[in-house]
């Protein structure tokens, strides 16, 4: 048995626990309540705890202080919806337990588990039964008392898994939506995952592999294997380009690349493309590249200097040498990138899916939307930013989607300069409704009040599809039905999309709807969504509708009804 362990080791096992939330995700993110094709619970924890991994591999801690503040650091700022958000709450109580400790035994792990649980339950309005807090309260309990009979710390660990398992077993009995879907929580099995790897990585069992990723361009030469006479050209040059509608086509950029270097590769998506190339004149290469999108990225290097220096034996200067620079400059103001200073009292930042709905956003006032709602949850990282650049003293964060909420209240403590306000928004229409009732001349208490009030009078409906086969409250889900919410709330399923329209248009008009907005996904067409708007104004003839396109992926329809 292991009696402690070094920063090394806590760190290679927290890389193991990253490795195998990755290889476990998609099985975490299927315990989804509503097996709507979101990227949920598996994918955020896994995403949180990747963030600490990168770092940890980057700069290799020797103590258990350091490897804990590193990681605390990093999925503070890397925490994606409201289970990697309590995960990062975990590892930060760990941090503030492990502060200044050389090493970890049994009795130190037991007091990290509980004060990140400590720390967990305080950032939680209103903690439920059956979640991730309760495993992790369990498993902290039961580390506590197994301290008490032997000190070292993997007979600890394997107490806390074990009964953290069981808690994981126990949860669908305790939360009522739980039992009716029939599975176990998915943020406490995640938890269960990190236990295990942990305790894994002590016993000499291999991390997964999950996959290799697919060929990307070459990045970085490898420049000791290079003769003189092979190096035609002197710059390794990789950048990325945002397409846009004014672009010329692609081929002729391709074709001008290969007059002025070599080794090009071109890596296209829909909505940018990746250029790697050789050549003497990366500056050419970068102005061209601007007349086919707009440049958002570039990587520079001199493989010559490189290879002579690598030929040398010294070690090679390159951009990853940026990053201590960078981190240097940061700490000389302050530790914080600056933010925009003032230029008004108020400042909006808005989550949302679809270039339609950003629009919308923006229209309202919006200074900044973050890309991000039901299929990929923005970090707390990428909140700060936004909140950052709006030029105002109080800034309002719309998340718009229940699992945004907790990751945007993490900004609220990291941002010194700004007033941040987060709204409870739980949906892109209560975000919306939100932003029209703002009055910019009013106070910031009136504004707030008259903003909740809006977003109270609003009932969000939404069709998609099921990804799989399920069963809720005794109901059978079968993958590709069209699945109806209420209000975040599973209404019903039907097999044609006439058929789901049709229900909530009925329900609508149940709910006495005057003022209705229609916001169609990508995959619909305008004729499809004058059609769906027929069904609405056919059952609630005296309101007034509104269709949009809102370009939104997954849902198929978004509907504000007031």
């Amino acid at each position: 048995m292991v009696q402690a362990v070094d920063g090394k080791t806590l760190a290679a096992m927290l890389i193991h626990a990253s490795a195998s939330l990755d290889a476990e995700k998609q099985k975490i993110n299927e315990l989804n309540v509503f097996p709507v094709p979101d990227g949920d619970t598996g994918t955020n924890m896994s995403l949180t705890i990747g963030t600490a991994a990168a770092e940890l591999r980057k700069k290799a801690p020797t103590t258990v202080g350091q490897a804990t503040s590193i990681c605390a650091s990093a999925m503070l700022r890397g925490a994606r919806g409201n289970s990697g958000v309590i995960l990062s709450l975990i590892f930060r109580g760990f941090s503030r337990a492990m502060k200044d400790k050389q090493t970890m035994d049994g009795i130190d792990l037991a007091d990290a588990i509980n004060a990140g649980v400590i720390a967990a339950y305080r950032a939680v309005m209103k903690p439920a039964e059956g979640t991730l807090l309760t495993v992790s309260r369990l498993a902290g309990d039961r580390a506590g008392r197994a301290a008490e009979e032997d000190t070292g710390f993997e007979y600890v660990l394997s107490a806390a898994l074990e009964r953290a398992r069981e808690a994981l077993a126990d949860t669908i009995h305790q939360n009522p939506v739980l039992k009716k879907a029939g599975v176990v929580d998915a943020g406490g099995m995640g938890f269960v995952v990190v236990l295990q790897a942990m305790l894994d990585e002590l016993q000499g069992v291999a991390a997964p592999v999950t996959g290799e990723a697919p060929p990307q361009p070459q990045d970085k030469a490898d420049f000791g294997a290079l003769a003189e006479e092979e190096l035609t050209f002197t710059y390794d040059t990789v950048f990325i380009v945002r397409r846009t509608p004014q672009g010329k086509p692609l081929e002729e950029y391709r074709a001008w690349l290969e007059t002025i270097g070599d080794s090009l590769v071109i890596g296209e998506g829909d909505e940018e493309f990746k250029v790697h190339v050789h050549t003497d004149d990366p500056g050419l290469a970068l102005t061209k590249a601007q007349e086919f999108g707009i440049l958002e990225l570039a990587k520079i290097e001199n493989m010559r200097t490189q290879r002579d220096e690598l030929a040398a034996g010294k070690q090679a200067q390159s951009t990853d040498d940026l990053e201590a620079v960078e981190a240097e400059l940061e700490a000389m103001e302050a530790g914080e990138p600056p933010s925009a200073p003032p230029e008004k009292k108020y400042g909006f930042v808005a989550v949302a899916a679809g270039e339609g709905l950003a629009k919308v956003f923006y229209d309202l006032g919006a200074d900044g939307v973050i890309s991000g709602g039901q299929t990929m949850n923005p970090s707390t990282e990428d909140i700060l930013k936004e909140i950052r650049k709006t030029p105002a003293e109080i800034v309002y964060v719309l998340p718009n989607n229940k699992n945004i909420i907790m990751a945007a209240q993490q900004c609220v403590d990291l941002v010194e300069d700004k007033q941040v306000i987060v709204l409870q928004a739980k949906t892109v229409p209560q975000g919306i409704s939100a932003m029209i009732a703002v009055d910019p001349d009013g106070e910031a208490a009136d504004n707030t009040a008259a903003m909740e009030a809006a977003m109270a009078g609003v009932t969000t409906m939404e069709i998609t599809y099921a990804a799989r086969d399920s069963e809720f409250d005794g109901a059978a889900i079968h993958a590709g039905d069209y699945l109806l919410l209420v209000d975040n709330q599973l209404f019903g399923t039907e097999k044609t999309i006439e058929a789901a329209l049709d229900k909530l248009a009925q329900e609508s008009a149940q709910r006495d709807g005057e003022f209705i907005s229609i916001f169609y996904g990508e995959g619909v067409d305008q004729a499809q969504a004058q059609q769906a708007q027929g069904k609405f104004q056919a059952a609630c003839p005296d309101a007034e509708i509104t269709t949009l396109e809102g370009g939104q992926p997954v849902y198929h329809y978004l509907i504000s009804v007031e």
